[in-house]
């Protein structure tokens, strides 16, 4: 129960903190899937330093979230968006829905101002908690560093129990990173402009293949689909 209040606590402290930092100008969300299609590409072209190939084929959803900024904070809290997919049962992506992270848990690397964060879903629960607009992680929905390599290696039992396994490159560097008590939330605003449709809620768009979307999607899905070949 401390725990929790204390992750509670964490990201209700760094949402205050980041209100005062400006947002993105309307109009970046193109810019903002091609940064998430490179950090996907860059990160998968070194297999032995990348995501197992075996949790993306099973996965549930993906959120790529480039250059999330750190604040000078105690705490380490930080700020960023980025994009969310999901899978349906055939194994085809959905169009992409914008989300924010903010905050995060103590034990970042000192010094480390920026970071692509990559978060594998591993359950439809959490995507479901997802679509209603925002969660906690590792309070709303367990969160582990996940494992990284061409293989998965035994004794990752633990991490690969947890619904959604979170990753981080910065400064060329790809690790598993634990960010309980950071706080994800549907970036309604960016959906609105990126589908010209005020009315577009998340829940239509990560499941509704009818729904139009700019040409930039159609790169992204062909991207995820080079990575993920398995059906689920």
């Amino acid at each position: 129960m401390k725990r929790q209040l204390l992750l509670i606590l964490v990201a209700v402290f760094t949402i205050m903190f980041f209100k005062s930092i400006p947002l993105e100008a309307a109009g970046n969300e193109e810019a903002k899937i091609n940064d998430a299609i490179e950090v996907l590409e860059e990160i998968m072209a070194i297999p032995e330093k990348g995501i197992p190939p075996a949790l993306l084929n099973d996965a549930d959803g993906i959120a790529i979230i480039p250059g999330v900024i750190k604040a000078g904070l105690v705490l380490g809290g930080r700020h960023g968006s980025g994009i969310m997919v999901v899978r349906d049962r055939e194994g085809r992506w959905s169009n992409p829905s914008f989300v924010t992270i903010t905050g995060g848990s103590i034990g970042w690397q000192i010094g480390v101002q920026s970071a692509d964060i990559i978060l594998v879903f591993r359950s439809k629960r959490s995507i479901n908690n997802m679509m209603k607009g925002k969660f906690t992680l590792g309070v709303d929905t367990s969160i582990a560093a996940g494992p990284v390599g061409r293989h998965l290696e035994a004794g990752t039992d633990v991490e690969l129990k947890a619904e959604i396994l979170s990753y981080s490159r910065s400064r060329g560097l790809f690790v598993g990173l634990s960010l309980e008590g950071a706080a994800l939330q549907i970036d309604d605003d960016a959906n609105a402009d990126f589908y010209d449709n005020k009315a577009v809620k998340a829940s239509d768009i990560l499941t509704d293949k009818d729904i139009k979307a700019p040409a930039v999607v159609k790169k992204l899905k062909e991207v995820l689909a080079k990575y993920t070949t398995t059906k689920k």
